[in-house]
């Protein structure tokens, strides 16, 4: 008879609690999401934005699958006239900082026909559609190391192997001594082992982590801090972004936003490109590449950080307009 090992130093503590999308598919990582989809589905042609994050298009041609790219409005929402959907086509809509109302999606899945793989990578707390593949993503809103989440009807027959989860929390338990700068590499180069790894069921590890979370205290904290950011910077941001629970992000678009970027992380606020490989780009995919400041919003802070981080932008943004 097996028994599991007893005695000796002690590990993590197992947590009982209960995770947020209980009843999905869960995976690895998003990315295994949308290659569980292709595989289930049958997914052979499939049309993303062009404001994306590269490992998508080259996951999906890796996979043997044919991309096209569309054009994204300036309310983040799909430019339809730039899609041209052939029979048996999918449709890969990303809702951008939560920002999709239900009729979006809605509009989404009748103009492919429901061929729709709905990303809801940036809107964790948003809750899927009936009979709409739906993928999130755990790691942009917790710290824990990996972890996806599929909502589908279409399932594998073959039996997925489970992800182990150690190499990926390096740089997540490191932060909590060091700060970020310190542990930058090793996130990096967990983030660039995503792109390799198989797709596996999400690691007992991030399991547990996710089971240790108060998940309405996490939706609370950053809406009420995007609604504080939101008080400060709306009319100074070309965006109108809604305050949603569980926000991801505060979107500030401005043009020229590079130098305000750079100077907000000389001051250690670390302000992101998402996604760089979509900056070089002509159109509004570039621009909103270019120009968006995502201004972290989560869990982590309260309202003087917020209050901290709106006055240093709102400086950064007088001192550009004095100098023109």
């Amino acid at each position: 008879m097996h028994h599991a090992e007893i005695g000796g130093y002690l590990e993590l503590e197992h947590f009982d609690g209960r995770e947020y999308h209980e009843g999905a598919v869960c995976l690895n990582a998003a990315r295994s999401c949308l290659l569980y989809l292709v595989e289930a589905r049958g997914i052979g042609r499939i049309w993303i934005p062009a404001f994306l994050c590269d490992s998508v298009p080259q996951s999906l041609k890796a996979a043997g699958v044919g991309v096209s790219t569309y054009e994204v409005t300036a309310d983040l929402r799909p430019d339809y006239d730039s899609i041209d959907l052939r029979e048996g086509d999918y449709l890969y809509l990303v809702d951008y900082y939560g920002q999709l109302d239900e009729k979006d999606v809605l509009a989404a899945r009748d103009a492919c026909g429901g061929r729709l793989v709905l990303d809801e990578v940036q809107a964790f707390f948003r809750r899927p559609l009936p009979g709409i593949d739906t993928i999130y993503c755990c790691r942009k809103f917790f710290g824990v190391p990996d972890g996806g989440y599929l909502y589908t009807d279409a399932h594998l027959e073959r039996k997925l192997p489970q992800a182990r989860s150690s190499q990926h929390m390096v740089h997540v338990l490191g932060r909590m001594d060091d700060g970020a700068n310190v542990h930058y590499g090793e996130y990096s180069a967990s983030e660039h082992l995503f792109g390799s790894e198989p797709v596996a069921a999400m690691s007992e590890l991030t399991h547990n982590l996710l089971r240790a979370i108060d998940y309405q205290a996490v939706a609370e904290a950053r809406l009420r801090n995007f609604s504080l950011v939101s008080e400060r910077l709306g009319t100074r941001n070309e965006l109108a972004p809604v305050a949603r629970a569980g926000a991801y992000m505060y979107p500030f678009l401005t043009r020229g936003a590079s130098p305000i970027r750079k100077a907000m992380q000389q001051r250690k606020v670390y302000v992101p490109t998402l996604w760089p490989g979509s900056a070089s780009l002509e159109g509004m995919s570039g621009r909103l590449s270019r120009d968006i400041l995502p201004l972290p919003i989560d869990q982590r802070y309260g309202a003087d950080d917020m209050t901290y981080m709106c006055d240093l932008l709102l400086e950064l943004l007088d001192e550009r307009a004095d100098a023109t």
